[in-house]
């Protein structure tokens, strides 16, 4: 049986999708100045629309933040004929995808916005970039390497600190940096990272696979 992993961002019509998007480039644009009046006049929809879809303005934000992790698709398994190779090829995509994502111009400003906003307590932006992002992925990532585990392909204790192994390998310092505004990560080489932090998890948490 297929292992799929079901969030509510993979359900959003083509026309919620531009309007997500639209609300993206104008987190970009303006940082602070996302209001449901922009997003509607950017889409070309209106205020009601909005406001049906999407509840108020926290609840457009969520959906905006994750609709943006959806970009890091998560890995589909068949538990029944899992192997090797494919948890390893599905493992690294995702590590593709996040560092992808995560150096992306608008994860950078959606993560500066939300510090930003939490450090000033100024709304709920950090709370939602929190739970729809980072613990979101790590909801959905988990469950593959516990499919994993009882394939007898890994071995560790908890998924918890497998996941968090995992995360720091792929991320590094990357994510920081980015914040910060260096420029030199331009030039990072996804590929190769992703396949060196996949490598260093197998070497870690790799069950023997040659009996």
């Amino acid at each position: 049986m297929a292992l799929t992993i079901k969030v509510n961002e993979e359900t959003f019509t083509p026309r919620q999708q531009a309007v997500l998007t639209a609300a993206l480039d104008l987190l970009v644009e303006n940082g602070d100045g996302l209001t449901m009046t922009a997003v509607a006049r950017r889409a070309s929809c209106s205020k009601e629309t909005l406001y049906k879809w999407f509840g108020d303005r926290d609840g457009l934000l969520t959906a905006t933040v994750q609709w943006q992790a959806a970009k890091v698709r998560m890995p589909v398994v068949d538990r029944s004929h899992l192997n090797a190779k494919a948890l390893r090829s599905s493992v690294e995509q995702f590590a593709r995808d996040l560092l992808t994502v995560l150096t992306g111009e608008i994860s950078v400003t959606l993560n500066r916005t939300a510090v930003t906003h939490a450090a000033q307590e100024k709304d709920s932006l950090g709370t939602i970039v929190l739970e729809n992002g980072p613990l979101a992925i790590r909801r959905r990532l988990k469950p593959i390497f516990e499919a994993g585990r009882d394939a007898r392909l890994l071995r560790f204790d908890s998924s918890e600190d497998a996941f968090r192994t995992f995360f720091g390998l792929v991320v590094r310092d990357v994510q920081i940096r980015m914040l910060l505004g260096d420029k030199t990560l331009a030039q990072t080489n996804i590929e190769a990272d992703a396949k060196a932090a996949t490598d260093q998890f197998f070497a870690l948490y790799g069950a023997d696979t040659t009996q």
